[in-house]
């Protein structure tokens, strides 16, 4: 595994509690059959939204009047393998590192075989919906991520 974010890619993928099934649509894929390299960062998406939903953290973000909402920093994906129509994925979520107001989010794409499709990374940035700035998460909303 080439990704600079994986240091023991054995460790690294055991630390993963957390996944989504998701199948491969026709749609999502391109003229060779295959998934088209942008829809793993939907797959992204989804999984990372039913993370936060699975930790507890989606009530508030949610809230038409709560004040504070995640905004995607920066996000990647490394391709490991091929992936086709209608192959049965899981995507494999956890938090790797919370700072003050960010959280590194790895991901995991595994097939039905158990082999490494495509690992991804991003941060995410808790804003303050009024001024943009980063809000700094609460001692609560910290250890949410590392259950």
């Amino acid at each position: 595994m080439r990704a600079t974010y994986i240091e023991d890619f054995e460790q690294w993928s055991k630390e993963f509690t957390f996944s989504v099934p998701v199948t491969v649509r026709f749609s999502e894929t391109d003229m060779y059959g295959h998934l088209n390299n942008t829809v793993n960062f939907s797959y992204f998406e989804y999984a990372r939204i039913e993370y936060l939903k699975h930790v507890g953290l989606m009530n508030d973000w949610l809230n038409p009047k709560g004040s504070t909402i995640p905004v995607v920093a920066d996000l990647q994906c490394d391709y490991v393998r091929q992936v086709f129509f209608d192959e049965q994925l899981n995507i494999h979520v956890k938090a790797a590192s919370v700072g003050s107001s960010s959280v590194d989010i790895h991901y995991h794409a595994t097939n039905s075989k158990r082999e490494t499709c495509f690992v991804g990374r991003g941060t995410i940035v808790q804003i303050n919906k009024s001024t943009g700035k980063g809000t700094p998460w609460s001692e609560e909303e910290k250890v949410l991520f590392t259950n």
